[in-house]
């Protein structure tokens, strides 16, 4: 457990030793080096710490969202497997809603374009000072147990702000807030009873990265810092290249999806729409000759959206240059 002082904790690595330590390329990451290091003394240390807390500890919680649509409580839980995460959120009011990951695609970690080193925790650290600042604001009291707040703000006005609160023992989020660029509350989601957590006696294995194809558009604008993730969808309907990017600063992400449009799918008006606390901005235009929708979706400002449909560009010869190299690969 995180949190030892005295002569104890001098004899300690520090955090940043003892994660590369437990980082082999073949095995995973070791989750029994977060047992026992010394507390991070630093916002980014415990960002950190937590990234991987959420990776290896295995447990059962309750938890309350409140945002626009009102308060909805959950039943979370999160298990290691043969290295393999597998974590459920079963709505508990409302409409009965059960969402399901396997593995980590798309989230805790981030990798740069044409990188080979995977989506990790540490990837993220790397990236994440560019574009947040970082810092720890006292102590509270959540869930019954003793958390550290840590603020993490926005250096532009093209993302949203977050507020943590950290679980002293395991690092583990008690606690998160979503605010806006006036520091409005968007959401807040609390954990109301932690059962039962311990780390997975093991490693856990990051998702390998997979080259995401081509495809004939691409967006002429991101925010700065936001690379496209190696995560792509395609549609089952439609023959042509289209479908589903993700992209990522390492904190915030926001889905582009880009379909035919007529009857086959589903047709949205042009414009923001609300879904939650995220928005999808809606924009229909001609690309390849084509009618398309493009939508971006994501828990970023209304307007950072809406910039983004409108720059998305047509760019046939991404496609084009992806099969000619190919075919030369292939050649004797």
């Amino acid at each position: 457990m995180l949190g030892l002082s005295g002569p104890a904790a001098a004899e300690q690595p520090s955090g940043q030793e003892a994660l590369a330590a437990a980082w082999d390329s073949d095995a995973g990451f070791d989750c029994s080096v977060l047992d026992g290091v010394a507390a991070p003394d630093s916002p980014e240390g415990w960002f950190e710490f937590s990234l991987w807390a959420n990776h290896c500890y295995v447990f059962h919680a309750r938890a309350v969202r409140i945002s626009s649509e009102g308060a909805r409580t959950l039943a979370l839980s999160h298990e290691v497997k043969d290295g393999v995460e597998r974590e459920v959120a079963q709505f508990l009011d409302g409409p009965p809603l059960v969402f399901e990951r396997r593995g980590r695609i798309g989230r805790g970690g981030w990798a740069e374009e044409g990188s080979e080193v995977p989506a990790s925790p540490t990837a993220i650290m790397t990236h994440l000072s560019d574009h947040y600042r970082l810092q720890l604001d006292g102590s509270e009291r959540i869930a019954g147990r003793n958390a550290v707040r840590l603020d993490i703000e926005p250096l532009d006005s093209l993302r949203y702000g977050h507020r943590l609160w950290l679980d002293r023992a395991t690092a583990l989020p008690l606690k998160q807030l979503l605010l806006d660029d006036n520091g409005r509350v968007l959401e807040t989601f609390q954990i109301t009873e932690l059962e039962n957590a311990y780390l997975h006696d093991g490693h856990v294995r990051l998702d390998e990265l997979r080259q995401a194809p081509p495809d004939p558009w691409a967006p002429g604008w991101l925010p700065p810092g936001f690379a496209p993730q190696p995560v792509s969808t395609r549609s089952s309907v439609h023959d042509d290249a289209v479908g589903h990017r993700l992209f990522s600063d390492g904190l915030s992400s926001l889905s582009l999806f880009v379909e035919p449009l007529d009857a086959d799918g589903q047709v949205l008006s042009p414009g923001m729409h609300r879904l939650g606390i995220s928005f999808a901005a809606v924009r229909h235009a001609e690309l390849g000759g084509q009618p398309m929708q493009i939508v971006a979706m994501g828990e970023l400002p209304p307007q950072v959206l809406l910039q983004i449909v409108e720059q998305v560009e047509w760019q046939p010869e991404r496609v084009a240059g992806d099969v000619d190299d190919s075919a030369q690969e292939s050649t004797p």
